[in-house]
């Protein structure tokens, strides 16, 4: 592999990592949330939410900042700045889903705790979806593919769970 095509899976890996970080973030959010249904407006959950998220890609926004300037001890380039705020902020599309659902709730076609179910549904399916892209290509037989994608689905279960468990 060259060195460009090498630069260039690191940073696919770098987004996806991100991607899924979000997503889990997103996912329990949306089941803490999920708690709170009943006295909680489509707008508050979508604030929530939302600002979550960003105060989480923020906080990896700065992580990546402050590791470059720990390794390299120098700021970084424009384009490296560039690659680091596409990274960390692409990955908001990880709750565009769980958002559109919330507002339909908003203009009253479904009730929040009916959005959110769908947002739990939706954001571990696409951690799933996740998990198939990242190992599609990885030679290896497809039995052992497909312990991989059920390890990630039982894990984005336990997610669930715990997070069911320490909102109950």
């Amino acid at each position: 592999m060259t060195t460009t095509a090498q630069a260039n899976a690191h940073q696919r890996a770098e987004a996806l990592k991100e991607r899924v970080y979000v997503t889990f973030t997103g996912l329990a959010v949306v089941l803490a949330l999920q708690s709170h249904a009943e006295t909680l407006t489509a707008g508050e959950a979508a604030s929530t939410l939302a600002i979550t998220v960003v105060g989480t890609l923020l906080a990896v926004f700065v992580a990546d900042l402050v590791s470059h300037l720990a390794v390299h001890a120098q700021l970084p380039t424009r384009s490296e700045l560039s690659h680091m705020a596409r990274t960390s902020f692409g990955a908001f599309g990880a709750i565009v889903l769980p958002l559109i659902f919330i507002a339909v709730a908003a203009v009253d076609r479904w009730s929040i705790e009916t959005a959110l179910r769908a947002s739990t549904i939706a954001l571990i399916t696409a951690l799933v979806l996740i998990g198939y892209l990242a190992v599609r290509r990885v030679e290896m037989s497809w039995w052992k593919k497909l312990i991989a994608l059920g390890a990630e689905f039982a894990l984005g279960l336990a997610v669930v769970g715990l997070e069911l468990l320490a909102h109950g």
